[in-house]
């Protein structure tokens, strides 16, 4: 950069950038640095600011944005530090935010859902995003469902994953049992349900669980739900993908009660 005294990154190997990698690439790297990564200006535009812990820009970026501040990395160098195929030129390592499961169950009213073993981190992104335009009070996991913070869930989250609360727990039927007790009504997509998902009134205070995409819910938490439902389905199609059934159950609660 000529006539600039700005120190520009020409290395991939350079510590800083070798610690942004591994925040893209280990869940262990995230979880023990409390920290992970968002890519594109939209996103970064939307991070709060007390959470923004770094952020580095491409050269290409730093000149056609000068107000926006961080370390400048090499254009070339910057694609490989990219985890995207267009990187827009800015990512910021970002402080993960911790809720409780009181945090996610205030309100005398309120919708969550309830996921066991979700694998696809895009899916999990997608029932993100989708619950809080759903208005979601919260989302409840299990230790098998993929990471909240991987990079493709947060970019399939266009933001959200700053806005909607989530809790991860290491006995999910047992929590599953504990939530139950506040007054929350649990349902259940299954081929046994007696109504279909738009035949029903819901409870004040409903809880959707939803299963792993190739197997379902288990045996155990189905038979946690209140109410088994069934989602209409012509063709030979069993079942439907993971997230289009959240959503599909999600906005029926928000549009017809």
């Amino acid at each position: 950069m000529k006539g600039s005294n700005i120190e520009v990154l020409s290395s991939i190997s350079n510590p800083k950038l070798r610690r942004v990698r591994e925040l893209l690439d280990r869940s262990r790297a995230r979880k023990k640095e409390d920290a992970f990564v968002v890519e594109g200006i939209r996103m970064f535009r939307e991070i709060p600011e007390d959470r923004l812990m770094e952020t580095f820009i491409s050269e290409k970026f730093h000149e056609e944005n000068p107000s926006i501040r961080g370390s400048v990395v090499k254009n070339e160098v910057f694609q490989k530090l990219s985890d995207t195929r267009t990187p827009q030129g800015v990512l910021a390592v970002v402080r993960q935010h911790h809720y409780t499961l009181p945090d996610i169950l205030q309100g005398e009213n309120g919708l969550w859902l309830i996921l066991e073993g979700i694998q696809d981190p895009g899916n999990l992104g997608t029932m993100i995003r989708t619950g809080e335009g759903a208005g979601i009070s919260g989302i409840i996991m299990d230790r098998n469902t993929a990471d909240f913070y991987s990079p493709k869930t947060v970019r399939s989250t266009m933001g959200a994953v700053f806005r909607v609360p989530f809790f991860y727990t290491e006995d999910l039927a047992g929590t599953v049992r504990e939530i139950k007790k506040t007054g929350i009504t649990t349902y259940a997509a299954h081929l046994d349900g007696k109504k279909m998902y738009h035949e029903i009134d819901y409870a004040d205070r409903t809880a959707f669980l939803i299963g792993n995409e190739g197997n379902g819910l288990s045996d155990e938490l189905t038979s946690l739900a209140d109410i088994k439902l069934r989602i209409p389905m012509q063709g030979q199609v069993e079942s439907l993908n993971a997230a289009i059934s959240a959503a599909l159950l999600m906005y029926r609660y928000m549009t017809g009660r």
